[in-house]
């Protein structure tokens, strides 16, 4: 069975046929998604989400790119859903993020940017919470942020990994895991191969950040869960072993990362 760590069902993309997908999951080995948001909008879709799919879990954050409008009010906001929800015996929101850094476009402000990761980082150290990580051209940044967050322990994963094999193995020295979606699959992804070969099956988990990124030979269509199977491919063949090993330890991984029994 197959555990999608990070998608985005709540996207437009995915307006004229959402139940109907989702509700094909199980039929193709996908058991288990976790929607994450990206803004307060967003953020507040995922739980829906959530709630109305046992199959569906929750992560409430915003991204790097929208955090222009953030204010401490969204910061109470995201407290109160974790807060509300770890009341209920079915606890379905599973972390904070998508949270980070983002240095691809001149907006937001770096300074602002870092200003509101801190917040999401610390506001997940206090409800010991996982954090899911979006680090785009911000590796150093990104790093040292972390490192100071790491000395009470982090647990987390860097979502859609993209930096070197050395990179990895720091953030993966901090306790976190590397997510690796349909890119591995991509003639040119020579960067993110060597980190699929060198880091340990053990500390990899399995996303689609679906509508995007989707795998070959689905590139530049709409992504769904169900694609990852083509990743789950690619990861055996450069790993030497089964699909079913891989899928068997990811989903393990991904259970672990998200303290989902």
């Amino acid at each position: 069975m197959i555990f999608d760590t990070h998608a985005h069902y709540d996207d437009k993309a995915f307006a004229e046929d959402r139940s109907k997908l989702l509700l094909s999951m199980k039929e193709n080995n996908v058991d288990k998604i976790v929607d994450v948001g990206a803004d307060m909008v967003s953020t507040k879709e995922a739980v829906e989400l959530a709630y109305n799919y046992d199959f569906i879990y929750a992560a409430v954050g915003v991204h790097p790119s929208e955090v222009e409008e953030m204010s401490e009010h969204d910061i109470e906001t995201l407290r109160k859903y974790i807060i509300d929800d770890s009341a209920r015996e079915d606890k379905k929101i599973v972390a904070i993020g998508e949270i980070g850094l983002d240095y691809h476009w001149e907006e937001p402000s770096r300074t602002l940017q870092k200003e509101w990761f801190a917040k999401q980082l610390e506001l997940a150290q206090e409800l010991e919470m996982p954090i899911i990580i979006h680090s785009r051209d911000a590796a150093e940044d990104t790093y040292e942020i972390l490192k100071v967050y790491a000395e009470h322990g982090l647990k987390g994963v860097m979502h859609c990994y993209s930096y070197s094999v050395e990179m990895a193995k720091k953030y993966v020295d901090m306790g976190l895991y590397i997510g690796i979606g349909g890119v591995l699959t991509f003639k040119n992804a020579k960067k993110l191969k060597e980190v699929a070969a060198e880091i340990p099956l053990e500390k990899i988990v399995l996303e689609t950040d679906c509508p995007y990124m989707a795998p070959e030979p689905h590139r530049g269509k709409r992504n769904d869960s169900t694609y990852i199977k083509y990743v789950v491919k690619a990861l055996a063949e450069i790993k030497g072993i089964s699909e079913e090993e891989v899928e068997r330890v990811t989903f393990e991984n991904a259970c672990k990362l998200y303290g989902i029994k």
